[in-house]
């Protein structure tokens, strides 16, 4: 993987931006700052930006800005779900693009990134130049059902401690109740079991890697994850697919991992065929993370190509 990305790279800038409510947004911006800013959108809900990310786009042709959700990463307060909703994040972005100075930029996100380019594109897509998505997640219910139980048979030991972690019926009701609980050891063990999950399925078809989110840590990403997914992200059914007509004009290019079990490729060939200027790469052997060699490759070229397509 190493050598499919660009090296390394620090942030020129990084800084808290104040968006109310409580709310402090860290963000950064690497690369060039005279070049076309293009803005990375990370995944959870919950999770946060890293070092990694900052790679997939070149450093001299690119202004990159990253920042951490409500809630996630060094944005703070830390796990916080009050006033933090699909449409708070949106207005998020749309405040970090006026405080940076951008007229438009292109958005790069994946996984709920990809679900919220899509809800912010459908409110600014005056705003954006273009988007490479991958691994489409439209944020609905059978989506979020097949998450927690379509894979019980292929990860039979993983399923069975998850779902014996918590009691009370229908899994995402009885996680959330035990994360959000004012119980302490109750809600780190349920947090724990959640993000243990999460690695097991993330893992299928990846090399082995230990699990990094435990503790604290693990707590706050799954406050914010199911705070979201108990609410269908904020999102009516259907939403963002009835929203495509808003993008005709927005060029895309979705990278999708054929082999991708925590976002399947069905939402992605849904969304493309709705969308006349998205093209789909369907990559045989991906899965669903970006940092396999299968994955990373086609994500530098496509946002090489949409850069080359709107020179």
């Amino acid at each position: 993987m190493e050598n499919l990305l660009f090296p390394a790279i620090e942030p020129y800038r990084h800084a808290q931006l104040a968006v109310g409510e409580g709310h402090a947004l860290y963000y950064e911006e690497c690369g060039n700052p005279r070049a076309a800013p293009i803005l990375f959108l990370h995944g959870g809900p919950g999770s946060g930006c890293n070092s990694a990310q900052r790679r997939f786009f070149d450093p001299h042709s690119h202004r990159i800005i990253l920042f951490d959700q409500r809630g996630c990463g060094r944005s703070t307060p830390l796990g916080a779900t009050q006033a933090n909703t699909t449409q708070d994040l949106v207005a998020d972005i749309e405040a970090l693009r006026r405080h940076l100075g951008v007229e438009r930029w292109l958005v790069f996100g994946g996984s709920w990134g990809a679900t919220l380019a899509l809800a912010y594109a459908v409110s600014h897509a005056e705003a954006v130049r273009g988007m490479v998505l991958r691994g489409v997640f439209l944020g609905s219910r059978a989506e979020i059902d097949a998450y927690l139980y379509a894979l019980r048979s292929e990860l039979p030991q993983a399923w069975a401690s998850f779902a014996a972690a918590v009691e009370g019926g229908e899994l995402l009701s009885a996680y959330h109740r035990a994360i959000h609980a004012d119980d302490r050891d109750v809600a780190l063990r349920a947090a724990q079991a959640w993000s243990d999950w999460e690695h097991a399925v993330m893992s299928l078809g990846a090399a082995p890697s230990p699990n990094t989110a435990t503790g604290e840590l693990a707590l706050a990403r799954a406050r914010v994850q199911t705070h979201y997914l108990i609410q269908d992200c904020f999102l009516a059914p259907g939403q963002l697919l009835a929203a495509v007509p808003r993008l005709r004009s927005v060029p895309c290019h979705i990278v999708q991992g054929r082999q991708d079990r925590v976002c399947p490729p069905a939402a992605a060939v849904a969304l493309a065929a709705q969308w006349p200027q998205c093209r789909l790469e369907i990559i045989e052997d991906g899965g669903h993370s970006p940092f396999t060699a299968a994955m990373c490759k086609p994500l530098v070229e496509a946002v090489a190509a949409l850069q080359h397509r709107l020179v």
